[in-house]
């Protein structure tokens, strides 16, 4: 059945206020498409994000049938097909009938569970300007093709979703902005006040230990000098982790920056290229940093090993010592607020963070990040 022009275009009115509206990206993915399939023949789709090597990412769907959404949507999650080919060899310009979806193939030749009828789909880019992020796909029972006008309102809707992924992801990289400049701040801050006046109690403290002839000041004046060190090296500490310097020239040069930092002497090993995005190498630094502090404070060792391998699809990051080490009894251990931090890093970028790790044999940490 042919849409007619006014539905169309109330169709788009309607998402491109949804689009204009929401600032999370699933959420306005998820959103526009299911607004899509309300007011159109459509009647299932699901949107894949593609970077420049050509692996995809499934962002969002809806009204998948039950062959498709099986365990995590996997025929959809894994594989290769002629969309995201073509897609990634720049032959796909504007909305298409596919005639043929490996994707969907395989789903119903494993019969794991009802395909609905649904055999073909047709896709769309999704662009802003010469910027590409990925394809939005629709299907319906028992079509194997649709019609001109069908994919006119396909490559309408796709320009939409396009320029909101584009905002979305400017509005993102600007509050990333503010928040670095307000984390140098905070950094220059603690170093002009907090830090210089730690300084001056450890020289006043030093010259008292120098002065006094009386043993019990001796060491009054001792003791302050030696824990007021110790807050000006935690501050130190701090303002790095605030504003990593070393991090500009690079994930490596980073951590092994803040290790001489700490006093740490470390070895280090790289397997593969270090191109990474830049939230996942601040989040391997941030864990870097937690324990490299662990080591530092708990480990009775001055030396330490990295170990950092880049593969097609994540990376791992491995931190070893062989000091004092601690029980990794789980009835025993209570992990400590650093290394619960670890984790919720690593899990906030779909990772994982393991600890292998007995008295006196030192401690492991295993990272792993999928980008």
């Amino acid at each position: 059945m042919k849409l007619s022009e006014h539905s169309n275009v109330i169709l788009l009115k309607e998402i491109a206020e949804l689009l204009n509206e929401e600032t999370d990206m699933e959420r306005m993915l998820t959103g526009a498409i299911r607004k899509l399939l309300n007011g159109s023949n459509f009647e299932t789709a699901w949107i894949f994000f593609i970077d420049g090597e050509g692996k995809h990412r499934l962002m969002a769907q809806a009204n998948l049938p039950s062959a498709l959404e099986e365990d995590d949507c996997r025929h959809l999650q894994k594989g290769g097909c002629w969309c995201v080919k073509r897609y990634h060899d720049g032959d796909l310009e504007k909305a298409s009938n596919i005639i043929a979806c490996q994707r969907i193939e395989n789903s119903i030749a494993e019969k794991t569970g009802d395909h609905g009828n649904i055999t073909h789909h047709a896709t769309v880019p999704l662009q802003s300007g010469t910027e590409r992020f990925g394809l939005l796909n629709i299907a319906a029972p028992d079509r194997e093709r649709f019609s001109t006008d069908e994919l006119a309102l396909l490559e309408s809707v796709a320009f939409q979703i396009g320029s909101a992924i584009k905002r979305i992801g400017l509005t993102k990289q600007e509050q990333e902005l503010a928040l670095v400049t307000e984390r140098n701040r905070l950094a220059r801050d603690l170093h002009d006040s907090v830090n210089q006046l730690l300084f001056s109690v450890t020289l006043t403290a030093r010259g008292g230990v120098e002065m006094s002839e009386e043993p019990a000041i001796r060491e009054t004046f001792s003791d302050i000098q030696h824990l007021t060190q110790e807050a000006l090296n935690e501050m130190r500490a701090l303002i790095w982790q605030l504003r990593p310097k070393g991090l500009e020239s690079g994930l490596l040069e980073g951590i092994k920056g803040y290790a001489e930092m700490l006093g740490l002497e470390l070895e280090t090993k790289v397997n593969g290229v270090i191109q990474l995005p830049s939230r996942i190498e601040e989040t391997l630094f941030r864990i870097a940093q937690e324990a490299l502090n662990n080591i530092r404070k708990h480990a009775g060792t001055d030396r330490g090993q990295l170990f950092l391998s880049v593969t097609q699809t994540d990376v791992l990051l491995v931190l070893k010592d062989e000091g004092r080490g601690f029980v990794m009894d789980e009835k025993l251990y209570i992990p400590s607020i650093g290394m619960l931090s670890m984790k919720e890093r690593a899990k906030s970028e779909g990772g994982t963070v393991e600890w292998s790790s007995a008295m006196n044999k030192g401690t492991e940490i295993l990272v792993r990040i999928p980008y």
